[in-house]
């Protein structure tokens, strides 16, 4: 906590509190190192450990890559806890990039050479770093050259300052580390899988540097998730929904089920984002803790977990679709007149919400109340008679008693113009990771699921705002060093412009 500049005025009850503040924050930054520290333990025993050879040869490989990451993540972590810059003691010296990738200098020179004794410096000398640049197919090589300039005179030395980069002295450009993002949280790509690739473009960059690269920018672009997630928990309407992904548990060899649920903001509202948030159950806790205080309007489906949500003061909006799916069911397996009417009323409640799609809140609502709420009405009194006429049990009456039992959450969206009929947006933004799944297999340990989940956030928010996730990811890394925390904001996808359309 930095010490405010006018601390030789303050009185003693407010440097009393001031010291009390610090003693908190110095607890809780150690209290964090510790659990960093054992938890790197923990990795680097599973990493080097014997149990590692437990796992068949695809699954070690995804498995190595994500401690790799890991390791990376919490030694970032550390260092930006302790605020010393990491040691470079004892690290091996990097090898230089192969010199027949195409070279593209670029100059870093002060703004001005006169020496403010009034003598024009002279050139001395320069130092070059070179950072490796990709685009599909392609490696290339940036040569950073900083020149060095002197005064005669005064023996003063003047250089430009190095370009603040995303890794400190790291050798990858923001466009090779976007490209490493998008193809593996976007495309779906292991990252032995892009070892290949990059392989066949000239250069095979190792899974191991990969996997850091991305513990890295995890850790780097947490705070951008932190800054969406603020600002999703500030509409009035969210959609909840939940999938299931296999974790690992590196010291049985297995894997078991964890979930990663989904929220956004609701699909009738011009903000488009949506975050994901990896937890190792499928327990309505996790809901809870992600919601905090927030109480709005939730559209979900029947899952129990949600319910204490609901007893603490959050409203439920049921999904149609849901109710629908359970008719449609019901006529797959054979023909079933109730099912084919009950699809039928539905389906001219869609309709209704079809031409409402263009309107206000206020208009879709008046519209739902003049055209839907009679339908609706009549919906209700229909499979009430149904009901009396079919026995327990059966399917058709399970069908029933779903849509009965739902009723008032079903409905719900009559009563508010910015509450949408179903859940099938959220359901679409899942849609990504039931593909993904085939691919990656499983997430290798808890903090790989919450990176994943934080990266894909961005990605699919970015896609939903109509950018291409390269590009904003690209452009985002690049500003980030730079960019001020009280402005963060203006980097979520939803506000996003890049850098050269966003200056004056």
């Amino acid at each position: 906590m930095p010490l405010p500049a006018n601390l030789h005025a303050l009185d003693a009850d407010a440097l009393r509190q001031l010291l009390i503040a610090q003693d908190r924050e110095l607890t809780w930054r150690q209290t964090k190192i510790d659990q960093l520290t054992h938890e790197l333990s923990l990795h680097k025993r599973w990493r080097f450990g014997v149990k590692t050879e437990r796992l068949p040869a695809e699954q070690a490989q995804l498995f190595e890559e994500t401690v790799e990451a890991d390791l990376a993540a919490m030694t970032e972590e550390l260092d930006q806890l302790s605020g010393k810059p990491a040691s470079t003691k004892g690290q091996a010296k990097r090898k230089p990039l192969p010199t027949e990738l195409p070279r593209t200098e670029i100059h870093h020179e002060p703004d001005s050479t006169t020496c403010a004794c009034g003598c024009q410096m002279k050139r001395i000398g320069e130092d070059v770093a070179e950072k490796l640049d990709y685009t599909p197919g392609t490696f290339s090589v940036e040569r950073h050259i900083r020149g060095k300039w002197a005064c005669a005179h005064c023996e003063t030395l003047v250089q430009a300052p190095v370009p603040a980069h995303v890794i400190d002295k790291g050798i990858p450009t923001t466009g090779l580390l976007a490209q490493v993002l998008v193809a593996k949280y976007q495309d779906h790509l292991p990252l032995y899988r892009q070892e290949g690739i990059f392989g066949r473009a000239g250069l095979a960059i190792p899974q191991s540097t990969l996997a850091q690269w991305v513990g890295q920018m995890g850790v780097q672009l947490q705070p951008l998730v932190d800054a969406l997630k603020e600002e999703l928990l500030t509409f009035p309407v969210l959609h909840a929904d939940e999938t299931p992904v296999a974790m690992l548990d590196p010291g049985a060899g297995k894997t078991h089920r964890a979930y990663l649920w989904s929220y956004s903001i609701g699909a009738h509202d011009p903000v488009r984002a949506v975050i994901y948030d990896f937890a190792e159950s499928r327990a309505g806790q996790h809901a809870r803790d992600f919601l905090g205080d927030w109480r709005g309007t939730l559209v979900c489906d029947d899952y129990s977990g949600y319910k204490a949500l609901i007893a603490q003061g959050v409203t439920e909006a049921g999904c149609m679709a849901h109710a629908r799916r359970k008719f449609f069911e019901l006529q797959e397996h054979g023909q079933s007149q109730i099912a084919g009417e009950a699809l039928e009323r539905i389906a001219a409640l869609y309709a209704i919400e079809q031409a409402a799609r263009e309107l206000n809140a206020k208009a879709r609502q008046a519209l739902r109340q003049t055209q839907a709420l009679p339908l609706l009405e009549d919906f209700k009194a229909w499979l009430l008679a149904c009901r009396g006429k079919i026995p327990n049990g059966s399917s058709s009456a399970k069908a029933i008693d779903y849509t009965l039992k739902r009723w008032a959450a079903l409905t719900h969206y009559l009563t508010d113009g910015n509450v949408p009929i179903d859940n099938n947006w959220i359901e679409n933004q899942i849609r990504p990771i039931a593909i993904g799944r085939k691919n990656w297999l499983f997430a290798g340990s808890l903090r790989a699921g919450k990176r994943a989940a934080a990266i894909m956030s961005l990605i699919q928010s970015a896609r939903l705002n109509g950018h291409e996730p390269f590009a904003y990811l690209k452009d985002v890394l690049t500003r980030l060093p730079t960019q001020p925390q009280s402005r963060i904001g203006e980097l979520l996808p939803h506000r996003w412009k890049p850098a050269d359309a966003a200056m004056p």
